[in-house]
């Protein structure tokens, strides 16, 4: 008995070489990209296991299928979300918060916000070994626990100063910010921040075609802030266009260790024209697989200021139903594979689920997508 255990043992250890190994298997493009409606929950790790539990319930029972969550501090509570999710049965976006201080050196201090914004540390001070060596162990436990991740998005709103410490807060908002990389206060540092952020996305694909039941998981760039030139004037924070942000990743070689480009989509309130209009040019570098690297709305939202209950969500249901035909299109294109709105129950004015119910909007806004020809 004890011979016959341990060369099940050695079969095991060398299958799990073998698949932490072997390059991921291919498969049928329409197997790779289904369309993905999908909700956020950010930040589960900050909730007590029973609201968790709660969270994930209603959500699932909506009839949601499609959730992305953060692995944030305290990462073991953001594991705990992860497995009762997974258990759930939701497929679940990964988003990847590169702020956590276990990525950076410990002398390592955050860019001051001046008290605007919350204090962020810079990219350009990611270390790539102690990511390496964090995200793996975390990968692991995932994996142990028999967790498979659908998708996986390292960082967010890396083109904006409230989530890139590269980018400069002005101490007082009044002068212009940049409307080029050209004109980045602080060019050297951003550009080795987006070094590093392309190492970082390179060994996040490592760690997860190292795992069993992740190993297919499809790798996103960081959603980008939609936020424009006058809002950044306005504020007083550095920011670049999606698209010409993108066209510096995809010079450092990006494009092969990814599956989709991240961006964001909040357009205010806005009629249909107009709000097809935004969109359409907001999304313009996205292309087809094969053409390019389609792009994922990791977060998109319409604000009903309305808080009172019953909710009257006639107006923003009216928007968000012209948001998800402006959708569509780019998904029957093949431009746009996923969308997740933002957000289930914690922003006031942007949640979905309001006087204890899914809203019209929110119906809406996560509805399938219509099946098309294939």
């Amino acid at each position: 008995m004890k011979a016959a255990a341990r060369t099940r043992a050695r079969v095991a250890f060398v299958l799990a070489a073998f698949w932490a190994l072997a390059p991921a298997p291919l498969a049928d493009a329409d197997d790779v990209f289904p369309d993905r409606i999908g909700i956020n929950r950010l930040n589960l790790a900050w909730l007590s296991r029973p609201d968790q539990k709660r969270v994930l319930k209603e959500i699932a029972a909506s009839g949601v299928t499609h959730v992305r969550l953060s692995l944030s501090r305290p990462v073991e509570k953001s594991i705990e979300a992860l497995e009762m999710a997974d258990r759930l049965g939701l497929k679940i976006l990964l988003e990847i918060q590169l702020g956590n201080k276990d990525y950076y050196p410990p002398e390592v201090r955050p860019r001051t916000g001046f008290g605007r914004i919350w204090d962020v540390r810079r990219l350009s001070d990611l270390d790539p070994d102690l990511y390496r060596t964090h995200l793996r162990s975390v990968l692991r436990r995932i994996d142990g626990m028999g967790i498979r991740i659908d998708a996986v998005e390292p960082g967010n709103e890396i083109n904006y100063s409230a989530y890139n410490g590269d980018l400069v807060v002005y101490e007082r908002p009044g002068r212009q910010t940049p409307r080029s990389v050209s004109e980045v206060a602080n060019r050297t540092a951003f550009e080795r921040g987006l070094d590093a952020y392309v190492a970082a996305v390179r060994i996040t694909r490592e760690e997860l075609r190292s795992t069993v039941h992740s190993r297919g998981a499809l790798l996103i760039s960081a959603g980008l802030s939609d936020v424009d030139a006058d809002e950044a004037d306005y504020r007083g924070m550095e920011r670049l266009d999606p698209g010409a942000f993108v066209s510096l990743l995809r010079e450092r070689g990006i494009d092969p260790l990814i599956d989709g480009y991240g961006i964001h989509v909040y357009p205010g309130r806005k009629g249909d024209a107009a709000l097809t209009r935004y969109v359409t040019a907001l999304l313009d570098f996205c292309q087809p697989e094969g053409e390019g690297k389609p792009c994922w709305v990791t977060e998109w939202g319409i604000a009903n200021t309305t808080l009172s209950c019953p909710i009257d969500d006639r107006e923003r249901e009216g928007a968000i139903r012209a948001m998800r035909r402006v959708f569509g299109q780019g998904m029957a294109e093949r431009t746009l594979k996923a969308v997740f709105y933002y957000d289930w129950d914690t922003q006031p004015v942007y949640s979905v689920w309001r006087c204890g119910a899914l809203s019209p909007a929110g119906v809406a806004a996560t509805e399938p997508a219509p099946v098309r020809d294939r």
